[in-house]
């Protein structure tokens, strides 16, 4: 790992192509921009690890659940129609009345 001390307004270069420029340094944070080629991929790593965590815990499993649970939803989703429960109009979602009783 390369460790650089920059200050606002400074920046770092990866490569032929990536910059990487400190805007504002405050307290609690740093805040960076990152100047890079379409084509590649600039992401919080954060999000790189929940995507993966999720691909992964996908994987496992297995078909015949999926199938299990997708059934198991459909069917949630037809008892709350028959029930009478009202539409939202904006998201198609069935709730309870906002209408006094």
């Amino acid at each position: 790992m390369l460790i650089v001390r920059r200050r606002p307004g400074q920046a770092i270069l990866i490569g032929e192509q990536i910059e990487v420029h400190v805007l504002e340094i405050t307290p609690a944070r740093v805040k960076l921009g990152v100047v890079a080629p379409r084509e590649i991929s600039v992401v919080r790593a954060e999000v790189r690890w929940t995507e993966q965590a999720n691909l992964a815990a996908a994987q496992g499993l297995a078909p015949e659940k999926l199938a299990e649970l997708t059934r198991r939803l459909q069917e949630g989703g037809r008892k709350a129609r028959r029930a009478g429960a009202p539409e939202d109009a904006a998201t198609g979602e069935r709730g309870e009345s906002a209408e006094p009783q």
